[in-house]
């Protein structure tokens, strides 16, 4: 038997419960449809940190932030790929969406403490931080039977992305604080915004319709009128009367899409499968337009070996600290260092796509990074804690040159590196790429060090060890193209009525540009919130001078 709602979403991630919560509360019936067995998406595997300008947070603390210097900001880094009304609808909405998420559902956020923007060179960048906010933790014994129903990387942690090392914390928490944590099952990171976003949906009686993948979209003339479905080997229709909004993520995992659309190679997906542009597919066969679709939110890998999700597929994780810790450097084929380890993860692709014509490959594919016993002895390297063995994945060797063998290096081009590395710490000067002169730079680095020498140290004790990195996405931000409220685009620049797309399914409103921790959900929830008040019927969009 058919059913009608209002507004159809397709994706059960951050952008998807947006939607429809939003279009809930603009007096909308929502049905949300998720083709796999889990709801949360990549926000479920990821830090949770959403970068929004101008956000309420920020005010409170008296911290300056404008509509222009936003504005500059992305523009000063945008070579001519933001559609600047995309942008603008962002930056001038993404606080009243965050607003409404704290107004609405359990969702409460905080500013992550000194957490520069990325590029801090460029006009309207904010060094001491105030932009990205952290979410507070979510109690998932609430949630019941759901709780067992979202997305997670294997390690859901009882702790606020701020208090661990990866947001600039200790990492330590009173043993009383963290058994009542446990005890109530309390989360961070993205596991505490996707809880609240479910949680937000539960309370309105939206239920995530599990294990249903959309064939095909149902269109009468130029209007979206619903979709068809499959459900246990049978077909159903369900009806939109307003609107269907596709929030089913990137295409990452569809190697065909990779490789037809992408301007690099992308060897390592950091997001769970799934994201494998079927939303895509559906909006093109509607007549849909295409933008942005060279690129992805790039990050260097780990893909440890025999680690996979549940339903299949390498589970491969972005490499922040590690790189960025003192007594470590990364190397190339060549055995050369190739950029600053230290610069922030989605402008590295740039280094990791060099193509050579010379060698006519990329030489910089895989990496390695290098660290000494001097690392291995003081930091985590992934799970591997300091004063356990290594495991096999990480390679070791008593020398430098034995080392260069095993990677099949030229040897004398990794101890020339070495050494002039070695020397750079002593004078306190990275010559080469200029490592720990940026604020952001010393962020992931070892903090009880001053200066520089929280990003630099010798490498000058053995054993030495090696681990391969490849280069990864967050996800893609090619698709669809819309208006400034999510409106999917015809080829010919017309509107297709009743057709949204959200998240990382739309051509990204930022461009390429991944201004800061969280570049990728501020938008996402932002057009979540966008697309689910026009579908409702609520067209207001604040714009500046409105």
């Amino acid at each position: 038997m058919d059913k009608e709602y209002d507004v159809v979403i397709l994706g059960s991630g951050a952008s998807g419960m947006m939607s429809a919560i939003t279009a809930y509360e603009n007096g909308s019936s929502v049905g949300l449809f998720e083709k796999q067995s889990l709801v949360g998406g990549t926000a479920g595997v990821s830090g949770g940190i959403i970068w929004a300008p101008m956000n309420s947070h920020m005010k409170a603390k008296g911290i300056e932030d404008d509509r222009n210097k936003a504005i500059d900001y992305f523009m000063s880094l945008s070579h001519g790929d933001i559609n600047l009304n995309l942008l603008e609808a962002f930056i001038d909405n993404c606080a009243e969406a965050l607003d409404f998420l704290e107004n609405k559902t359990d969702a409460k956020f905080s500013i992550l403490e000194g957490y520069p923007d990325y590029y801090l060179d460029r006009p309207g960048a904010i060094e001491g931080g105030g932009r990205a906010l952290d979410n507070n933790l979510f109690d998932y014994s609430i949630l019941g039977d759901w709780a067992n129903k979202i997305r997670n990387n294997g390690s859901p942690l009882p702790m606020t992305l701020g208090e661990t090392p990866l947001g600039g914390g200790t990492g330590i928490v009173p043993d009383d604080v963290m058994a009542k944590r446990l005890e109530k099952d309390s989360r961070g990171f993205g596991q505490a915004l996707v809880g609240t976003l479910l949680k937000g949906c539960l309370d309105r009686d939206i239920e995530p319709q599990l294990n249903t993948k959309t064939k095909r979209l149902i269109k009468d003339g130029n209007r979206i009128t619903g979709i068809e479905i499959e459900v246990d080997n049978k077909v159903q229709i369900i009806n939109a009367r307003r609107g269907v909004i596709i929030a089913t993520g990137g295409f990452e995992w569809n190697k065909d899409l990779v490789s037809t659309f992408l301007r690099g190679p992308l060897n390592a997906p950091a997001s769970p499968p799934g994201n494998n542009g079927d939303g895509l597919v559906l909006a093109q066969e509607a007549g849909a337009a295409l933008g942005n679709m060279t690129s992805a939110w790039w990050s260097p890998v780990l893909s440890i070996p025999n680690d996979e999700w549940p339903e299949g597929g390498q589970m491969s994780s972005p490499i922040l600290i590690e790189r960025t810790l003192p007594h470590s450097i990364m190397v190339n084929k060549d055995g050369k260092r190739f950029c600053n380890e230290a610069t922030n993860y989605s402008a590295l692709a740039g280094a990791f796509h060099f193509f050579d014509p010379n060698q006519y490959g990329y030489p910089n594919l895989p990496a390695w990074i290098i660290f000494d016993s001097n690392f291995k002895d003081k930091y985590p390297f992934a799970t591997i804690m300091p004063g356990t063995d290594a495991p096999e994945w990480m390679i070791s060797s008593e020398t430098l040159d034995e080392l260069a063998e095993k990677l099949d290096l030229n040897t004398n081009n990794f101890i020339d590196t070495v050494g002039n590395f070695n020397k750079y710490v002593d004078s306190g000067n990275d010559k080469d790429f200029s490592r720990g002169q940026s604020e952001y730079d010393s962020f992931y680095g070892d903090r009880s060090q001053e200066g520089v020498f929280s990003t630099l140290g010798k490498l000058n004790k053995p054993p030495y060890y090696a681990v391969e990195i490849n280069i990864g996405a967050l996800g893609t931000n090619g698709g669809a193209s819309t208006d400034a409220s999510g409106r999917v685009l015809s080829a010919s620049g017309e509107i297709i009525e009743g057709l949204y797309t959200v998240g990382n399914a739309m051509a990204g409103s930022t461009g390429s540009v991944y201004a800061g921790a969280g570049g990728t959900l501020g938008p996402a929830l932002t057009y979540g919130f966008l697309a689910g008040k026009h579908a409702a019927g609520n067209n207001f969009l604040n714009s500046k001078g409105k």
